[in-house]
């Protein structure tokens, strides 16, 4: 015992890093051996092997020699099946029953013989037990019903004095949330623990190895023996390991002579402790162990059903507080004066004191703010941290000091952003509420050096009053889901805003638009009715002109001049009768203008032109070119071919090949009439270089044919 005791005494010299998962020694209601993986054979040991087996030499011997063949058979058979656990029951020389229990660590697998209950329990009876246990948890309604109801369950199961729910905050300091004792035993009901009481590697154990058990406070640490050479072995699953003798003296100064602890795991992290004390030795044998841990974890899946049910009802709450909200927004106002109308239902929404909005230098308060010097630097304080996650505490002044000076009305900060066009902060305040924080004990002596440089734990866990400040009330899960919530929805409320506003701009300008365009066309169809008067006018005037000259040659003159008009007349009638079109027909074209032309020169024409015409379409600054050409080529046929006597002219219109007309003028005349050095053949071949076109003549004897060739578009 002092050997065993001098040598663990340099570990305690730092409490967060002592090695408690190889501390290399056992508590004695048991006994361990470390065997080869391999061979079984037995290399290392703790606890009374030798008295409670019979066997002195046990040392690298099989394990049959040491706990008999039946149980060597068994554990061979769980290892072949890949099997752990619990391997049967097994009775010492000293004719006390105990439980054989087996699991491996690297090269080696460790057999445990621990002391059972001696009046083992029917499975059936620990069954209904925890079927009844189970079924109080369910009908529980709350988070902290569900921890009373197991504190009780706890009490009846394993038969100790006082059973404490015991929750870490965020701190990792711990609260006892749910209690139930013997009215001998004094209450830690409410009181807080502070961090050092479990450390870190603590905490890591607990959640690998769910149940921890101390039958005796006083006991002697069983030293481990053999393995001389190799590594420390690995005791984390071990039932019997060894505990820190700063943690026996600490139950020793709460008068706590009997311990158990059970993990209380929510999605994979240690959320509490079922601690179990008792005043005075009491073993927790394998199959309660089992049947607490089975409870813990049923105790764990209500816990999270009713803190997921508690966090869901109050999702559906805030979401629907977001909707009216964001449904009472004006559209057709600033997004910042929308919100500054609906500042107590910012304030509803996640129950705070008070709330500011800011925007280009402008600021808004509502409520309890600090001032506004402050409100500015916490905004730029807020638009630096990285992330998109609301920026969320409940001290401020611990994370931002210079806010230290803001406690009374901004000890709480939730904050976000909206980074829209014009950036807009929210921040959401609550105000200091001083917090009375009852402690088992002075927290400052948790752990403290003796005289001799050695960690002891505190001697006294009498009742020690602290008052915090500096503290507001916690945001909950769902308060800060919903800021990002709100903080997504405002971010598109702001964006289709700006769309509307855009729409807005854009139909004002379509309506001016519009309204210009119709004027604009009004103009048009006026000026095109004056054009066209104008042209028919012209006709007119020419044909007047012709019929009263006596001279011949000058009369024909003005009769071409009359059909060149007339032509020019007949695209500009067709292109403007309809407003939307900007292209030609030009069979339908070369049928008005035959037709105007039969006009002005006679029904006798009129009959002798025949037309072969497929349908076209030409812009219509072509089209009047084209027809211009027609025209002068008919002129040419009705002036040479025959004479001035009426004869056949055949007008055919086609598309040889893709984008290329072909309008060709034949008669059956005396052939001959060429294009020449008069007015009229100047103006074809100017007007054929319009076209980017070429005019070609063919004698068919009898008669002349004229063939135009030119691209439907125009080359760009």
């Amino acid at each position: 015992m002092t050997d065993a005791a001098v040598q663990l005494e340099p570990l305690l010299n730092d409490c967060d890093r002592e090695p408690i998962h190889i501390p290399q020694a056992i508590q004695p209601h048991g006994f361990l051996l470390a065997l080869e993986r391999g061979s079984l054979l037995a290399v290392e040991g703790a606890g009374d092997i030798e008295g409670l087996t019979g066997v002195r030499a046990w040392q690298d011997q099989p394990v049959d020699l040491v706990l008999g063949d039946g149980l060597g058979r068994k554990l061979r058979e769980m290892i072949r099946g890949g099997e752990t656990g619990f391997v049967d029951r097994w009775r010492g020389v000293n004719r006390i029953d105990y439980d054989v229990i087996m699991h491996h660590v690297g090269d080696r697998t460790v057999v445990e013989v621990e002391q059972s209950s001696q009046a083992a329990r029917l499975g059936i009876e620990l069954v209904g037990r925890l079927d009844t246990a189970g079924a109080a948890l369910e009908r529980a309604a709350s988070v902290q019903a569900v921890c009373e109801v197991a504190a009780e369950a706890f009490r009846k199961l394993t038969g100790f004095d006082r059973i404490m729910i015991y929750r870490f905050l965020d701190d990792d300091a711990g609260h006892v949330v749910a209690e139930a004792r013997e009215e001998t035993s004094s209450s830690f009901l409410n009181h807080h623990f502070p961090a050092t009481d479990i450390p870190r590697q603590a905490r890591a154990l607990y959640v690998r190895n769910p149940v921890r058990v101390i039958p005796d406070a006083a006991y002697a640490p069983q030293p481990l023996r053999g393995g001389e050479g190799r590594p420390p072995l690995d005791m984390s699953d071990c039932g019997l390991r060894s505990v820190s003798p700063i943690h026996l003296q600490y139950l020793k100064n709460m008068g706590v002579r009997a311990s158990a602890s059970v993990s209380i795991v929510v999605d994979d992290a240690l959320w509490g402790l079922i601690a179990c004390h008792n005043e005075r030795p009491k073993l927790l044998p394998y199959e309660l162990r089992v049947a607490s841990t089975t409870l813990a974890r049923n105790l764990a899946r209500q816990i999270k059903a009713r803190a997921e049910a508690e966090l869901y009802r109050e999702r559906v709450r805030l979401r629907r507080l977001e909707d009216e909200l964001l449904a009472a927004l004006p559209a057709e106002r600033p997004l910042v004066d929308g919100l500054g109308q609906r500042s107590q239902a910012l304030l509803n929404l996640v129950a705070a004191d008070g709330v500011a909005i800011v925007q280009d230098g402008r600021t808004q308060t509502f409520g309890r703010c600090p001032p506004t010097d402050a409100i500015d630097y916490l905004d730029g304080w807020v638009s630096q941290q990285p992330g998109l996650r609301p920026v969320a505490s409940n001290s401020l002044s611990a994370v931002l000091p210079q806010a230290a000076a803001w406690t009374a009305h901004a000890s709480g900060l939730l904050a976000v952003r909206v980074s829209s066009e014009r950036p807009l902060s929210l921040l959401w305040f609550r105000s200091e509420i001083p917090e009375t924080i009852r402690w088992a004990g002075d927290p400052s002596t948790a752990v403290k050096s003796n005289t001799r440089g050695v960690l002891t734990p505190r001697a006294s866990f009498e009742d020690y009053t602290e008052t915090v400040r500096g503290r507001a009330r916690r945001w909950d899960a769902a308060a800060v889901e919903s800021a990002a919530r709100l903080r997504d929805a405002l971010l598109d409320f702001s964006a289709v805003s700006q769309l509307r506003r855009m729409n807005q701009s854009l139909q004002a300008s379509l309506t001016e638009r519009d309204l210009r365009l119709e004027q604009q066309q009004y103009l048009i169809r006026e000026v095109n009715h004056r054009v066209q008067n104008s042209l028919t006018l012209v006709s007119s005037f020419l044909g007047l002109q012709a019929r009263e000259q006596t001279d011949r040659v000058a009369a024909a003159a003005l009769q071409e001049a009359r059909q060149r008009v007339r032509a020019v007349s007949a695209v500009h009638t067709r292109l403007y009768q309809d407003t939307q079109s900007v292209s030609v027909d030009l069979a339908r074209y070369v049928d008005d203008l035959i037709e105007d032309l039969g006009a002005s020169t006679g029904p006798e024409w009129r009959d002798a032109i025949e037309t072969q015409l497929a349908p076209i379409s030409v812009e219509s600054g072509r089209s009047v070119t084209i027809g211009l050409i027609l025209t002068e080529l008919i002129i040419n046929s009705q002036k040479y071919a025959y004479d001035g006597a009426v004869g056949s002219v055949c007008i055919q219109l086609s598309e040889p090949e893709a984008g290329v007309l072909r309008l060709s003028v034949q008669d059956r005349g005396r052939g001959g009439h060429q294009s020449g050095a008069g007015f009229g053949s100047m103006m074809i071949q100017s007007l054929v270089g319009q076209l980017g076109g070429t005019l070609d003549y063919y004698d068919r004897s009898p008669g002349l044919e004229a063939v135009l060739r030119a691209r439907i578009d125009a080359l760009t």
